[in-house]
């Protein structure tokens, strides 16, 4: 069941991102149907938080989807080559959102490997890092501003049925944005502890 748009329109940034946790992101993009298991998140929140790309409130032509209700794609590039995946949160105006860092492959997994260049990679490998899951799901910025909650989206999170104890759950800092002084030190960074983190890449484009 796809989530509904109350599910992203809550105020708390960092619940949102543990809740999404356990729950399958799924692309289908001209029938090439793709799924994984979200296993690991990270909270961004505006207008306090100096790792966030809405810090201040700032509004500008790539950050003006955020400040859109609860349930977008917020799509963006790092270095010129990744397309990280984020989800808007929150109501209107308030530019929450949550960065998904990796996903434990469920479906096409040839799709997936293909994408990444054709090379027989592990499951770590494959979607871990917020870089190499947008380019194994098909995601690029074309896509930011995406309603994730329509029914005729290509890009969307579904809710199975799986549910995490606080035990299965690890918290942490945020990582690569020690630029952001006493923001980096916050504990808005989740993943599920037995999940296929593998090679955690250091993309450190502030969100």
């Amino acid at each position: 069941m796809r989530l509904p748009p109350e599910f992203y329109q809550h105020t708390d940034v960092v619940q949102i991102a543990r809740d999404l946790l356990g729950k399958v992101l799924v692309t289908n993009f001209d029938g090439q149907y793709t799924a994984g298991r979200i296993t690991e998140t990270e909270a961004y929140r505006a207008p306090d938080d100096r790792a966030c790309h809405a810090w201040g409130n700032r509004r500008t032509a790539r950050t003006e989807v955020m400040f859109g209700e609860g349930g977008r794609a917020y799509v963006f590039l790092c270095y010129g080559i990744h397309h990280l995946f984020n989800v808007v949160t929150a109501p209107e105006n308030m530019a929450h959102a949550v960065l998904v860092r990796a996903i434990e492959p469920l479906e096409g997994i040839d799709i997936m490997r293909e994408r990444r260049g054709g090379k027989n990679q592990s499951l770590v490998q494959l979607t871990t890092g917020p870089g190499s899951l947008g380019q194994a799901l098909g995601i690029t910025t074309r896509w930011t501003g995406q309603r994730l909650t329509d029914a005729d989206s290509p890009i969307w999170i579904e809710d199975r049925g799986e549910v995490l104890a606080a035990e299965d759950i690890a918290i942490g800092k945020r990582i690569g944005v020690d630029y952001a002084g006493e923001c980096a030190e916050w504990p808005w960074r989740f993943w599920i502890r037995d999940s296929l983190k593998g090679h955690r890449r250091k993309i450190s484009c502030l969100l």
